[in-house]
């Protein structure tokens, strides 16, 4: 059992968890056990399982969802990944939801579920990919075993709220309702049914007046069962109405090809759907065609949105890269301060607490400098979660094949989405649209406006920087030697390689790294120029534009920061395409919706009359 209970989180630094004498995991914040000292699978298997009609629920669906209130150390998640794989319908995906308030760390959770070699080769796969502590939504993938868990780190009335799926089942494991009362309030169970999908069921170990009276009260009909070991009774409840009419997985055309696109695409096989990818040049063209990317967050000091949107992206693409054999050339980058204020700046980022614990680092003028081989350097910050990333080989695990063709128009009729080339060509049909081609997105949906801005980036071969930086301008190391700028030209839409530019970038370069830059002297230079898109307030596109008929999506608006965000992004858009739960809390959602700029128009328009 586990904790979603206070409103406050626990300190990632603090370990929820104290071990008995007989060396069971206890609650340090509670003074509960987190499972069954009998037998905490077998406890599992009876109360949450069994208790929502498991395996027999999900018999012919080709999507399930699970949520749990109380991922402790994982158990009932790993228990119901067993039954999945012995059971799993074909072609079905599993989704689950789960919140924990007070997470334990990675070797808390191994040592806990070491206490069952049946689940040893789970149990491995999913501590491979144990979620860091930091607060806010986790993505966590098993296309293994095509399931999908995203951990909430967060209040379980918050975590709820901001989830945007519907459970057909509910694993209610909070600590007793004597120990953690805040769990178990009508606020919450009220919560729980409205983020459930008709038909629902929900199992709990606890028969506790307050729990009974707050299911009935929120809808469910409840009904007490014989209990497990030595507790007498359990409780198991069920929503009125019937699950869900199953529909064919959807076909869905993404047009773009870079970064963005490449993400769409694998977010929606992992979701089953059969999709038509288009692109006018081909695989890697634009911005995601260099010769190596940085992939680093953006540093708000403000704690909102955006910072909290880069925290959970940032973990999210470091982990999709680091699966990904020869796709990561370098962990971590120094940010150099570039200001007088920075230093503070960086500060107030580490101590926000969005990130995971060891994925910034203050790093005083001397450490950064010899970090990054120079002789002297500003203050800086060491971001661990950073990379350096080879696009070419991430783009092509994530999209192996790809239409070359130029989409010129769409249309949409009773059957569905029609995309046409400048030949006014049919070149598919689909269910929907996901628009992830740059400026062209623009150009295709008619809105909202983004803004083109040029960059020039300069290769020299058989040089090489101490370690990947970044200050305004950037030097990241290739496979074979270094890449560096990049220019920043806003309203330029040409992609003409310029001398002068190359010039540019060596001043930039030489002002932040002297050494790099008298290493490479003279060292002929080649380089690459694209454009990039931006958005008003420098925020992505990700959703439906407002005013078009359902199914249309965009995916754009990146700036430079598309290895950094977008396979987020793109996981949310494909939920939202096909009706799976989305990985972004509801306000992080609201923040990348396309329809953010009309709505803040109408607003405006309000206030002045």
């Amino acid at each position: 059992m586990s904790e979603p209970g206070p409103s406050s989180i626990a300190s990632p630094a603090a370990s929820p968890v104290v071990w008995t004498e007989t060396g069971l995991p206890r609650s340090a914040l509670y003074d509960d056990v987190y499972f069954s000292s009998a037998d905490g699978l077998a406890e599992t298997r009876a109360v949450f399982l069994q208790g929502c009609g498991l395996p027999e629920a999900w018999a012919g669906r080709s999507r399930f969802v699970v949520a749990e209130l109380g991922f402790g150390t994982g158990l009932n998640i790993l228990a119901l990944a067993d039954l999945w794989r012995r059971h799993r319908p074909p072609g079905g995906r599993l989704h689950v939801f789960s919140v924990e308030a007070h997470p334990l760390a990675r070797d808390d959770a191994a040592r806990a579920l070491a206490t069952w070699p049946e689940l040893a080769d789970l149990a491995e796969l999913l501590l491979s990919r144990w979620p860091s502590r930091a607060p806010g939504f986790h993505r966590v993938e098993l296309p293994e075993i095509g399931l999908v868990l995203d951990l909430a780190v967060m209040e379980v009335a918050a975590a709820l709220t901001a989830w945007s799926g519907q459970a057909d089942a509910w694993f209610l494991d909070g600590f007793a309702p004597a120990a953690n009362p805040a769990m178990w309030r009508q606020e919450v169970l009220d919560l729980v049914a409205g983020r459930s999908a008709p038909g629902a069921r929900a199992a709990t170990f606890t028969v506790a007046g307050v729990v009974r009276r707050g299911l009935a009260q929120a809808g469910f009909a409840v009904d007490k069962r014989p209990g497990f070991g030595r507790k007498r009774e359990r409780l198991e409840a069920r929503l009125p109405g019937s699950p869900p009419v199953e529909t064919p997985a959807p076909r869905i055309a993404v047009v773009g090809a870079g970064v963005a696109g490449c993400a769409a695409v694998r977010a929606l096989r992992i979701l089953g759907c059969d999709v038509v990818h288009l692109d006018a040049v081909g695989r890697g063209a634009g911005g995601s065609g260099n010769p190596a990317a940085l992939v680093t967050p953006r540093l708000d000091a403000g704690h909102g949105p955006p910072s909290r949107l880069f925290a959970q992206a940032i973990e999210h693409a470091a982990r999709l890269y680091d699966a990904q054999p020869g796709a990561v050339v370098a962990e971590g980058v120094v940010q150099l301060a570039g200001a007088e204020r920075d230093p503070a700046r960086f500060a107030k980022v580490v101590e926000g607490g969005l990130f995971a614990e060891d994925a910034l680092r203050l790093l005083e003028p001397a450490a950064a400098a010899e970090r990054i081989g120079e002789a002297a350097a500003p203050a800086g910050l060491m971001m661990a979660c950073a990379r350096v990333i080879v696009p070419e080989v991430a783009l092509a695990a994530w999209a192996s094949s790809v239409t070359v063709a130029r989409v010129a128009r769409l249309d949409h009729g009773p059957a569905g989405w029609r995309l046409w080339d400048t030949a006014d060509n049919l070149l598919a049909e689909a269910d929907a649209v996901i628009l992830a081609a740059a400026l062209d997105t623009q150009r295709l949906s008619g809105g909202p406006n983004m803004r083109p801005v040029r960059g020039q980036v300069s290769v020299a071969i058989g040089v090489s920087p101490a370690a990947p930086t970044a200050w305004g301008g950037y030097a990241a190391p290739t496979r074979d030697g270094v890449v560096f700028g990049a220019t920043h030209d806003r309203d330029d839409e040409s992609d003409e390689l310029r001398p002068a530019d190359h010039a540019r970038n060596l001043a930039t370069l030489a002002a932040a790294l002297p050494g790099l830059a008298a290493r490479i002297g003279a060292s002929p230079l080649s380089g690459r120029a694209s454009v990039r898109a931006t958005t008003p307030d420098h925020l992505p596109l990700a959703g439906p534009p407002p005013d078009h008929p359902p199914g249309l999506f965009l995916l754009a608006g990146f700036g430079g920061r598309g290895f950094a965000v977008a396979p987020l992004l793109a996981d949310h858009v494909a939920a939202l395409a096909t009706g799976a739960p989305s990985p972004l809390p509801a306000d992080l959602a609201e923040a990348v919706d396309p329809g953010r700029f009309a709505r803040r128009l109408r607003s405006r328009k309000r206030g002045a009359g």
